[in-house]
């Protein structure tokens, strides 16, 4: 995967918003307001996407390809370098940061309402650890 392949499979989900809100460098995919994705565009090898907590230790333990992301909460948050890793297992963490985000949006008519557009939409969060 590289830049324009993310920022295509991005833009297919349903509702999602693109913005650069940090200057023009960084590019933001949001959800209900919420980011749930970016990459930096002077540093366009990897990606930021958010992640379950315990998910994100073990696959940090698992790929060297992912790490703590750099400059978000650490905890939440894991950068995906491409090198080595198919487009698809990108593809699946960034459905997996756009379903976990888009559970934390409000209020909760507008999380109901995006949560049934995607459904309709058949995105579902299909990550698995391995």
């Amino acid at each position: 995967m590289d830049i324009v392949d993310f920022r295509e499979f991005c833009l297919t989900l349903p509702e999602v918003e693109e913005s650069m809100p940090f200057g023009d460098t960084t590019l933001v995919f949001k959800i209900g307001g919420k980011i749930f994705a970016m990459v930096g565009l002077d540093r366009a090898d990897h990606i930021a996407v958010k992640c379950d907590p315990d998910r994100a230790l073990v696959l940090r333990d698992s790929y060297w390809q992912i790490r703590a992301a750099w400059h978000l909460n650490k905890r939440h948050w894991n950068d995906i370098y491409f090198e080595g890793l198919t487009d698809e297992f990108v593809r699946r963490e960034i459905r997996h940061s756009y379903m976990l985000v888009l559970q934390g949006v409000s209020p909760k008519s507008l999380r109901e309402q995006l949560c049934a557009i995607a459904a309709e939409e058949g995105v579902v969060d299909d990550a698995e650890i391995g």
